[in-house]
């Protein structure tokens, strides 16, 4: 599974880097990685996420989108990649189609809003409490977590979300651990949608994994 690789990874080189964002001034050991995993499939449980409901990503690339990725999985969610491209029409439909559950979003990217543009689509957001979202636009959709900047009305910073996992009961993480299956779907793709309207791919653990020690194995890339 995809979270099986990062406990394999932190558990045969610890100390080893993992994840550098100068631009964040931010750098993870696998060790630490995995503990900021741990964090945010916490929070999204914590949150009354399930295992097997989707979470959507709506971001540029960022730290943030790695522990998001590495934490649904964790979670036994199943993460939907949004186009940082989409406008408001794209978004609303992507998300319709899949039910995603949750979203995960940067407040804007170049010349897009996002927080505008979830505001417009859902002006329910401004009086609705965080985690308990009712949209009319996206019945499904209940839970919104921005990534920086100020939030507004029924929308949950990364932080809080981190914050809300502190006292989840530890057998719920575990539980999910020994169902989670490498054929189990674990990442929804969408094409950018330009003949048509966006289409998504289902895509399974293994799938994922595979790809990636490919891609590994074309770079020579070595512990």
């Amino acid at each position: 599974t995809v979270d099986g690789v990062l406990k394999a990874a932190a558990d045969e080189g610890p100390g080893r880097d993992a994840l550098v964002a100068p631009f964040q001034s931010l750098r993870f050991t696998f060790a630490e990685l995995d503990r900021e995993v741990e964090r945010v499939a916490r929070g999204m449980l914590a949150c009354g996420l399930q295992a097997g409901e989707r979470i959507g990503i709506w971001a540029p690339n960022c730290p943030e989108w790695v522990l998001t990725m590495f934490g649904a999985a964790r979670a036994g969610l199943v993460l939907v990649d949004v186009n940082p491209a989409y406008r408001s029409t794209e978004l609303e439909f992507s998300l319709r189609l899949v039910g995603c559950r949750a979203l995960v979003f940067a407040p804007r990217f170049k010349s897009s809003d996002y927080a505008a543009m979830l505001l417009s689509l859902m002006p329910e957001i401004a009086d609705a409490a965080p985690g308990r979202l009712a949209s009319a636009a996206l019945p499904e959709l209940r839970l919104l977590v921005q990534l920086g900047g100020e939030c507004r009305g029924g929308i949950l910073s990364f932080d809080e979300l981190l914050a809300r996992g502190s006292d989840l009961d530890d057998a719920a993480l575990t539980a999910i651990g020994t169902r989670l299956d490498a054929v189990h779907a674990i990442n929804i793709q969408f094409t950018s949608g330009t003949t048509g309207t966006p289409k998504g791919a289902t895509l399974t653990h293994f799938k994922i994994v595979n790809n990636g020690f490919f891609v590994g194995e074309g770079m020579r890339l070595t512990a």
